[in-house]
């Protein structure tokens, strides 16, 4: 007896299991949006890398030395010029690159110096915002690729519908609009990663400008107190 309830629920289970639907992966998933999940993949992949690469960059040129304006200070106070170069090109960060700049034009008038520490800056600047004209592109273009997967798969479930004549069938619909939501999925989801990380990155560098210009009034306002900004003029 025990063992025929047992065989009974051992049917029982295999039939309810042979009934339920099967699971969607990701994997089938992206394989039933067509040749378009291809491009968003690619796309995917291009915006990964350039997060990645301009993230590094970023987060190394901000790893200056906190006690980088200190030391300058004190070796301008000093008048050793020299040093605090020296002590600039020690350091890779943009900022160090600044302050290296409008060393070299000590005993220039301010403007001048500024200027040049202005030109470096956009120099710096230019570096950390390459690929991110690319990344903007994503963020834009991938919606709208997947809007055009949506407009594809429509077309297709429409023209299977218009084929099958009086037979119509909810097949003949559910593969192109399945099509048509897939790549809509895939398109929104890559766009909102690159918009999301476009904005980090440019909130980043726009951190880092503001220390740039915050370190760069430091520079003249001590060129300034130590006489260095124009000694043509008071040697005239």
């Amino acid at each position: 007896m025990l063992l025929t309830l047992l065989q009974a629920n051992s049917e029982i289970i295999a039939q309810e299991a042979a009934a339920a639907p099967e699971k969607m992966s990701l994997i089938k998933m992206a394989v039933a949006g067509g040749w378009l999940m291809i491009v968003l993949l690619l796309l995917s992949i291009l915006a990964i890398y350039v997060f990645g690469s301009r993230w590094w960059a970023i987060r190394q040129a901000t790893r200056t030395d906190p006690r980088l304006m200190d030391r300058l200070h004190g070796l301008l106070q000093a008048g050793d010029t020299e040093s605090a170069m020296k002590l600039c090109g020690e350091s890779s960060s943009p900022v160090a690159r600044l302050m290296e700049k409008g060393l070299e034009r000590a005993g220039r008038p301010l403007p001048d110096i500024q200027a040049a520490v202005e030109n470096v800056g956009n120099i710096e600047v230019a570096k950390l915002e390459k690929g991110l004209p690319m990344l903007a592109t994503v963020a834009g273009g991938a919606p709208m690729i997947g809007f055009l997967g949506t407009v594809l798969g429509m077309i297709q479930a429409f023209y299977n519908m218009s084929q099958a004549g009086s037979n119509i069938d909810i097949t003949l619909l559910s593969g192109g609009i399945y099509t048509a939501m897939v790549t809509t999925v895939g398109g929104l989801f890559v766009g909102i990663i690159a918009y999301f990380g476009y904005n980090y990155l440019t909130a980043k560098i726009s951190d880092l400008v503001f220390m740039m210009e915050s370190s760069t009034i430091e520079l003249l306002d001590s060129l300034s107190r130590n006489g260095m900004d124009d000694k043509s003029k008071k040697q005239e």
